[in-house]
């Protein structure tokens, strides 16, 4: 199985539903930016409600660090709209939810199931470059953190504009990165 770190997102063009709105996302408008893409199996479920309203409960924090959150599940723009029009976990989303009927999206970034049409619950982060630098994908029994998504997408974007630097384990905003070198060489 190959790694999709350091790799290309896939591209795409997809259906969305936002702000009470139908809009067309590309490829395209994640150029030149930080964007979070946040799969999820299907609308109308148990758990992708608690997941989805707790990334909605960094949404905020995450745009304010220049990261746009892409919300993603293989239902069409249609459903996201009546979910988000019946839930009032849903109703509270302002982050665009990406409709994937066709899969290209979850074939793309790996989290496809095939056997049941959904996709796995995977988060990825994918740089201006258009580089994925942070992902992860996990059964769909096992809810997400979004503190936890949040900690790592900080440690990603401290990385990238500190050349050289590593942040270890837990690592919070503030705390010390570190500088592999020689000297470091058995004294961690």
């Amino acid at each position: 199985m190959e790694s999709i770190i350091n790799q290309h997102a896939p591209e795409f063009t997809v259906q969305a539903f936002q702000d009470g709105n139908f809009k067309t996302v590309t490829s395209k408008d994640i150029e030149g930016k930080w964007a979070l893409f946040f799969f999820y199996p299907a609308d109308f479920t148990f758990v992708c409600p608690t997941e989805l309203e707790d990334l909605q409960s960094k949404y905020d924090e995450l745009k304010g660090m220049g990261v746009e959150v892409f919300s993603v599940s293989t239902d069409s723009h249609f459903v996201h709209k009546a979910w988000h029009d019946t839930s009032d976990r849903i109703g509270k989303l302002q982050y665009a939810m990406l409709a994937d009927p066709l899969a290209v999206l979850s074939r793309g970034f790996g989290v496809y199931k095939e056997d049941e049409g959904v996709a796995y619950r995977g988060s990825f982060l994918v740089n201006p470059e258009g580089l994925v630098k942070l992902a992860e994908i996990q059964d769909n029994s096992i809810g997400r953190n979004a503190d936890e998504l949040v900690r790592k997408v900080r440690a990603a974007l401290y990385v990238a504009s500190h050349n050289g630097e590593v942040c270890p384990a837990k690592w919070q905003e503030g705390n010390d990165t570190l500088k592999p070198s020689i000297d470091l060489v058995g004294k961690l």
